[in-house]
């Protein structure tokens, strides 16, 4: 693959130029076909999206209980200046995986700082995130915190997660935020009713993940028999009962268009996104290098204003059936 040839966007009033399509590495490590992990793999298709000119890597702290920022760790060797990295904090995991809850105190903020950089072998994070927002604690300690880390050079750029419009507007009070990471894809369309409009006021980039419905909006998975015993996507709402099937009504939509346009169902979904506005940035996830060359053949696939608006009948805000999560992590977004 040649290098340098994916287009780039800014982040919020940041001086972080990321490309437009980043690369999510949660499932490296975690929920998606765990039993499936090859580090070795992971860490070359790192490489190859790097080689493709990409250079926006997003990982957390809960990813893996640690293992993700580790893995990065290992195959940032060398590399580090070719990166913009970010990573997050709030999700709390104890030591055999379990969740524990969410917390934004400042303490907890600084410890987890100082723990991502030892595990990530960086000297700076150049975008940090609160992962979800800690009810009890008011933002404005939460972003006071993190905008220590700015002053005391550990951390660049902030960034939330999940966030609510009014807390987001009292977090941009207190501190630049460069980025809202939230869901974002043809089947989640949620954030344009109220979250796009609030981030387009106030200056600040969206990173869209899961654009490409974990992976459902690709037209791999026919039945829940498709997926790993293992995987995490049994337990999400979309992918369960008459919801399954639902749903995949909108992916033969999907397919159709894509066959339409000479590309692939990933292809189609993730410009669709990219269409969306230039101050949003999807960052599909993947260990499969056919997979990555997918994607970022994306960033280069034009829509005219007919196909999105065909797309957009097809597959209009609402189409898809279920709940984004389980009930008990959904009382956790948007807030």
């Amino acid at each position: 693959m040649k290098a340098n040839t994916l287009p780039t966007r800014r982040l919020g009033s940041s001086d972080l130029q990321v490309s437009a399509l980043g690369l999510g590495c949660m499932g490296m490590s975690e929920f998606y076909d765990p039993a499936g992990q090859n580090e070795a793999g992971s860490i070359a298709v790192i490489h190859r999206y790097l080689d493709a000119g990409g250079n926006f890597l997003d990982t957390a702290d809960m990813y893996g209980v640690g293992r993700n920022e580790e893995l990065l760790a290992r195959a940032l060797v060398g590399r580090r200046d070719q990166v913009i990295l970010a990573t997050k904090f709030g999700n709390v995991r104890g030591p055999n995986g379990e969740f524990l809850g969410v917390r934004g105190d400042a303490a907890y903020v600084r410890a987890c700082c100082d723990a991502s950089l030892q595990r990530l072998k960086v000297d700076v994070i150049d975008l940090y995130y609160q992962h979800r927002v800690d009810p009890k604690v008011p933002i404005e300690e939460t972003i006071g915190a993190m905008a220590e880390l700015v002053r005391a050079g550990k951390v660049r750029h902030l960034g939330m997660s999940e966030a609510a419009p009014a807390t987001l507007r009292r977090a941009a009070a207190v501190h630049p935020i460069a980025a809202l990471q939230t869901e974002y894809s043809l089947w989640s369309r949620d954030p344009e009713d109220e979250i796009l409009p609030t981030t387009r006021e106030l200056g600040i980039s969206f990173v869209a993940y899961s654009p490409l419905g974990r992976g459902f909006l690709t037209g791999q998975f026919r039945s829940l028999a498709d997926l790993p015993a293992d995987d995490y996507r049994h337990h999400s709402p979309r992918f369960q009962g008459e919801n399954f099937a639902k749903n995949l009504a909108l992916v033969d939509e999907i397919r159709r268009l894509a066959a339409a346009k000479g590309c692939t169902p990933s292809q189609l979904a993730l410009a669709w996104v990219l269409h969306q506005g230039p101050d949003i940035v999807p960052i599909p996830g993947t260990k499969r290098a056919a997979f990555l060359d997918e994607n970022l053949a994306a960033a280069h696939l034009e829509l005219t204003a007919a196909e999105l608006a065909e797309i957009n009948r097809a597959l209009p805000a609402g189409a898809g059936v279920g709940e984004r999560y389980p009930a008990h992590s959904m009382q956790a977004v948007n807030r």
